[in-house]
């Protein structure tokens, strides 16, 4: 009686190659937008938290007396959202991103820029009626679209 070999042919293998290749060209496209999609779901999240953060402030102020809104935002480039220094924010603040991804501000801390995947869109406060907005027609296709993902 004859052993049957337990081993795959060189045929068996390269289908196995095959057929891994092919998911696998079908899952990476996937996974990069899903990355995406979490990046805008957190800067969602930020720009709510913000958003949030103005309004309270304001009504601290108020109960003090005080008619204004918070002058900036933040008072350096490391932490983001923290305050001007005489008012506070938010307590922990946002790290700064990187120059593609993330959020970061000019020296006003009134212009923040907010990326994802090298496509930035802006965010300008204003303090004379406390609104934390971008554009959604005054940059490229790109940046318009980014914006009107950030904010609906």
């Amino acid at each position: 009686m004859q052993k049957s070999k337990k081993a795959f042919t060189m045929i068996e293998l390269i289908f196995v190659i095959v057929v891994l290749g092919i998911l696998a060209a079908v899952a990476l496209p996937k996974l990069a937008d899903t990355k995406n999609q979490a990046d805008i779901a957190s800067g969602r999240a930020d720009i709510a938290t913000i958003r949030s953060a103005i309004v309270n402030e304001r009504q601290t102020q108020l109960v003090k007396g005080i008619n204004t809104w918070i002058p900036k935002l933040s008072d350096n480039s490391t932490t983001l959202f923290r305050g001007d220094g005489d008012r506070t924010l938010l307590m922990y603040g946002i790290k700064a991103g990187s120059s593609t991804d993330g959020w970061t501000s000019d020296n006003t801390f009134l212009v923040y820029e907010y990326g994802v995947n090298g496509t930035k869109t802006q965010f300008t406060y204003e303090p004379d009626n406390g609104t934390f907005t971008c554009s959604t027609t005054a940059g490229n296709a790109e940046q318009n679209a980014l914006c009107k993902n950030l904010i609906n």
